[in-house]
């Protein structure tokens, strides 16, 4: 039996995915755990930015919102949303952390409504884009975090909040949004995704223990692509779960879950 569970797994994966140097814009939740086990293993020169407008702080604990006092703690800057989004259009922001109830093949997604066919009127209304769509246009590398199942990997988005790679091939950089932006992983419980690079349709490159490529495409909406080489994902250590467990999250806010 894993001594790990699968925010455990989610969360690890997640951070090992940052190096050391980089920039990333997270929320709370999982994201900011993912980034705060990084600094505190490979990374210990991620600078971490909060929406709010914290800008690498020393976070003493977990916070509970991005306007949360813990996101300023030492920081380097306690600015506003303004200043972080400016930040993003001027190309500094290496990575960002996503999520939202529906993802389709192209990464685009989705947070604002499901079901109906009149904006006005939906089957369910949803919190909205908040900074998502600004920072996924103008951050480098967007990274989403989400369990994986058949109702939020969709074939087509019922509204695209978060522009992923839009109709895939070159769509997103013809619509304007910067080149070289646009959707870079995606971990789910069950392994990780990228997309495959003229196409930018989502593919399988590795596989959580446990789960197999299979498990993954049963639970998509959508038919995935593999990679020439999918490789098995490594499972926590004890010492990335001692520190996650310790030092990151002791009171089980995300990895309880």
């Amino acid at each position: 039996m894993p001594n790990y569970n699968t925010m455990e797994m989610m969360v690890t994966a997640a951070a090992r995915e940052l190096e050391d140097g980089a920039t990333t814009a997270v929320g709370t939740g999982a994201p900011c755990a993912a980034a705060m086990l990084a600094m505190k293993t490979k990374a210990p020169n991620l600078v971490i930015m909060f929406e709010a407008g914290g800008v690498s702080p020393i976070l003493p604990e977990m916070p509970i919102s991005v306007g949360d006092s813990r996101t300023t703690y030492k920081a380097i800057m306690a600015s506003g949303m303004c200043e972080i989004m400016e930040t993003c259009c001027r190309g500094f922001v290496d990575y960002v952390f996503l999520g939202g109830a529906q993802i389709d093949m192209y990464g685009n997604l989705n947070a604002t409504r499901l079901g109906g066919g009149d904006h006005q009127k939906p089957k369910t209304r949803l919190p909205g884009s908040g900074g998502a769509n600004d920072l996924a246009s103008f951050c480098w590398r967007t990274m989403v975090i989400t369990p994986q199942d058949k109702r939020r990997f969709v074939e087509k988005v019922d509204f695209i909040t978060t522009p992923g790679w839009l109709q895939g091939g070159d769509s997103r950089e013809k619509s304007g949004l910067p080149k070289g932006t646009g959707p870079y992983k995606i971990i789910t419980n069950m392994g990780a995704m990228d997309f495959e690079p003229k196409s930018k349709r989502m593919r399988v490159i590795s596989v959580n223990p446990g789960y197999s490529f299979k498990d993954i495409q049963d639970n998509c909406g959508f038919e995935l692509l593999k990679a020439d080489k999918i490789v098995n994902t490594e499972p926590p250590s004890d010492e990335e779960l001692r520190i996650l467990r310790e030092e990151v999250d002791p009171y089980r806010y995300i990895i309880g879950r």
